[in-house]
């Protein structure tokens, strides 16, 4: 203390003799001499070393009474173990296995359609009729050929029961009715093809061809497009590095941008193929559409969880710092003083991500109280006041 009042004594003394010597800066500078301006120079840089030297022992001697002297200002969070589940994220599009195109059967003019689009139709309905060219009238002339070929061999079979008439004769009644039987089944199926009904239960999504239009069966004959919004799905492309992670029964999310909402599933089935143009396979994923909203190619966000751990430790991602050497560090308050405390740098292994949190998989315990705010500001062995609410 005392070398420090002599050194500013000799300062000021320095100083004010300077000043009303002929060696004052001002006579120096108007001298024009440089090796005058020159030594100058060098006193005053010897003089502003001395004072450099002086507040810094100053400074020390402040730091060491004052007993206010500020620390580093942060906050800590104690972490916490705690279910983890993550979620991938993949984009597809909304898919139905029923949505076909229905066509004729047989040719002829559609003679009349008897529902409109939008409608809503159960399975084996009547959706329109074909004229059937007259094969109408030739399964009633038909029929009543049966039903003579009917009573012959009825009539027949009696009479050969009493051992009346010959067995031919019986065998021909047989034959000529088992055939008319055979032929007016086939009809039946011939004239069913002028009927066009519906395969599956579902909404009339498109009426492609009016009533009066001639058809035929094969491509360009689309009488109707039916669509079940019932049975949805979502089909995504996995890479083939999640293949252990991503099976039947797990937990989805499918969120659709254009309606806004989103519902929770289960993946339904896993392919079976790995797609060698994209290292991935196909993943089904079943949609309840109880309002309807949901609508084939529609576009879906998908989050399929592919990881859980019952026990992990969630930490912020912005707080993990990283060495020289390429390891992964946090700050964690090991001694504490109130709201003071030393901090520890702490050498992390880290796991999974999830948006701005990941996972520790070692280097820290439930319980840790972790430097969040000010964590980039601070050294290890450091001592900081904690500013937690």
């Amino acid at each position: 203390m005392k070398k420090i009042l002599f050194t500013l004594s000799t300062i000021l003394i320095l100083a004010s003799c300077g000043s009303s010597s002929d060696n004052s800066l001002d006579s120096v500078l108007a001298s024009k001499d440089l090796q005058t301006i020159r030594a100058k120079r060098t006193e005053i840089s010897s003089k502003q070393r001395i004072l450099d030297n002086e507040i810094k022992l100053l400074d020390s001697l402040i730091a060491e009474l004052d007993n206010n002297a500020k620390l580093p200002l942060v906050t800590t969070f104690e972490a916490k173990a705690k279910n983890f589940d993550h979620y991938l994220e993949l984009q597809g599009d909304v898919m139905t296995k029923q949505n076909v195109l229905i066509y004729p059967e047989m040719p002829g003019t559609l003679q009349r359609v008897y529902v409109q689009e939008g409608q809503k139709v159960a399975k084996g309905q009547l959706l329109a009729s074909i004229d059937d060219g007259g094969l109408s009238s030739q399964l009633a002339q038909m029929k009543t050929q049966t039903a003579l070929a009917k009573t012959t061999f009825e009539r027949q079979k009696r009479l050969w029961e009493q051992k009346i008439g010959s067995e031919i004769q019986y065998l021909q009644a047989k034959t000529t009715y088992e055939a008319q039987e055979s032929a007016i089944k086939q009809m039946e199926s011939q004239l069913a093809k002028s009927t066009i009904r519906a395969p599956f239960s579902g909404i009339i999504d498109d009426v492609i061809k009016d009533q009066g239009t001639v058809v035929s069966p094969g491509p360009g004959s689309e009488v109707f497009r039916i669509v079940n919004l019932s049975n949805m799905y979502v089909e995504v492309e996995v890479p083939e590095t999640y293949i252990e992670g991503v099976k039947e029964g797990k937990k989805a999310v499918v969120y659709f941008p254009i309606l806004g909402d989103s519902v929770t599933t289960k993946v339904r089935q896993t392919g079976n193929f790995i797609n060698p143009g994209n290292r991935a396979f196909s993943v089904e994923i079943p949609v309840p559409n109880k309002n309807g909203n949901i609508k084939p190619n529609l576009t879906a966000k998908v989050k399929i969880n592919d990881y859980t751990n019952d026990s992990a430790i969630i930490i912020p991602q912005s707080i993990i710092s990283e060495n020289a050497e390429g390891e992964q560090y946090v700050y964690v308050a090991k001694t504490k003083n109130g709201d003071e405390a030393v901090i520890s740098r702490q050498i992390v292994e880290t796991g999974r991500t999830q948006h701005s949190m990941v996972e520790i998989i070692s280097g820290i315990s439930d319980g840790d109280q972790l430097i969040k705010e000010g964590a980039r500001s601070v050294k290890d062995g450091q001592s900081v006041k904690i500013l937690n609410d």
